[in-house]
């Protein structure tokens, strides 16, 4: 029974009291009988002003309970003349006006905090109080290469590739930098801020590649250089040193003349391949802008095919076509292209064993190149290798041709990876720009 009712119900029965009494002296004084009747209507009238200002602070109370459940904070009541209502009023007036600023100011901290996430070219991954994916901001979708509706709802286990490797064991306030591919590095960083008085988790990413390629190349730029100048100015004395010694030659014995000359010649040749050593370093550090033309992708394919055709038939590889039936031209600076594609046909090559197989694919939309291999795939160790400088699994590899490769592309802006599937197929990967439509003959 609320209190409202009780107070009517008090009313009641204290007037109908005073009304069987009134009653009593209507028989034995009517004098007295008028005075309690006028008593009864002024107790009347007291009683309901007391019930109005009794009842308008719960109306009040009421009303302000319902406007705060519907978190309408804009409603104010007015002031009533009376000091306590009105001192009431004043303090939820007050209220009301505190929590809409902290509304509002909730509001537009939110809504900064979204632009940001979203504007940010950190890779930022959002999780639930249950650890799974429940936002994920432009960049760092565009790293994982997930459709969004893939990813949301998702357990960072569920990730693809080494995503889920290098994220999965991020433990909370740690950082780390890892490789995917061995061509992109990222540095990892979990941490977790406070939600409705339960921790959230998140994942920053930040991808380095960039910065670490320019103070690599920088580094081996200057070594280069400098080994160069001084391998190059001792080969050139010394090799002319040697050439004047050989015209001694017909002044020895006949006996000794052969493996003189022979010793000779077996150091100036070392000399020229110590020239031709550096000189493969020294054309990776000058490798000049590409110069971009309109060119056939195809064809190009054809040429390092005919190149390797006698090597693959040696070995008896398979090399196998899946073109697009339309010849697909590209942009680009067809020599670098071409040495790139050399390269690639050459490692995959090598990776497979003697009756293994070459798949080349191309597809137009949206343009791209496969060269894939069934060699025995990339090891993880040296999945974080790859495409480092002077890196090489070979007995007598230099470690460039993946570094120029990456060079190649990366001026290229064409996006490409290299990774081995669970099938143990490896597949070099190149993505170009729109596929140019070529200009009919006339």
């Amino acid at each position: 029974m609320t209190l409202r009712i009780k107070f009517i119900l008090f009313a009641v029965v204290v007037h109908a009291t005073l009304l069987i009494l009134t009653y009593h002296f209507l028989l034995t004084d009517k004098l007295l009988f008028l005075a309690a009747e006028a008593l009864i209507v002024v107790s009347l009238v007291i009683t309901f002003q007391i019930y109005r200002a009794f009842v308008r602070p719960l109306n009040l109370i009421a009303a302000g309970i319902e406007s705060i459940k519907e978190k309408d904070f804009t409603v104010k009541f007015l002031k009533t003349g009376q000091p306590e209502v009105d001192q009431l009023i004043e303090v939820y007036n007050l209220m009301m006006e505190q929590l809409r600023q902290e509304r509002v100011s909730q509001n537009e901290k939110q809504y900064l905090l979204e632009r940001l996430i979203q504007a940010s070219p950190s890779g930022i991954i959002m999780l639930d109080y249950d650890g799974y994916i429940q936002q994920v901001n432009p960049a760092a979708k565009a790293w994982l290469q997930v459709p969004m509706p893939a990813l949301l709802g998702k357990k960072l286990e569920d990730l693809p590739g080494q995503w889920r490797t290098e994220l999965s064991i991020l433990e909370e306030g740690q950082s780390r930098i890892f490789h995917i591919n061995g061509i992109h590095t990222y540095r990892g960083h979990k941490a977790y801020f406070i939600d409705k008085g339960f921790p959230r988790y998140f994942i920053m990413l930040e991808e380095l590649t960039e910065d670490i390629i320019k103070k690599e190349k920088y580094a081996y730029e200057k070594i280069i250089r400098m080994m160069s100048h001084e391998v190059n100015n001792s080969i050139g004395a010394i090799n002319s040193i040697l050439n004047s010694v050989k015209s001694y030659a017909p002044q020895l014995q006949e006996d000794l003349r052969a493996d003189y000359e022979e010793a000779l010649e077996v150091s100036i040749e070392r000399n020229k391949n110590l020239a031709g050593f550096m000189a493969n370093f020294a054309t990776m550090v000058r490798l000049p802008s590409p110069c971009r033309q309109p060119c056939d992708l195809h064809q190009l394919l054809q040429g390092v095919y005919r190149l390797m055709q006698p090597q693959l038939e040696q070995r008896n590889i398979a090399w196998q076509w899946q073109l697009t039936p339309e010849p697909l031209f590209i942009e680009a600076d067809a020599q670098q292209l071409e040495q790139v594609l050399i390269n690639i046909a050459k490692n995959a090559m090598e990776a497979v064993d003697a009756d293994g197989s070459i798949n080349v694919k191309t597809q137009l939309n949206p343009p791209c190149l496969l060269i894939e291999d069934n060699g025995e795939g990339i090891p993880e160790a040296v999945r974080q290798q790859l495409f480092t400088p002077f890196f090489s699994t070979k007995k007598n590899g230099q470690g460039i041709g993946l570094t120029m490769i990456r060079d190649i592309l990366l001026n290229h802006n064409f996006p490409f990876s290299l990774e081995t599937d669970e099938s143990g197929i490896t597949a070099f990967t190149i993505q170009f720009k729109t596929a140019l439509v070529p200009e009919p003959i006339v």
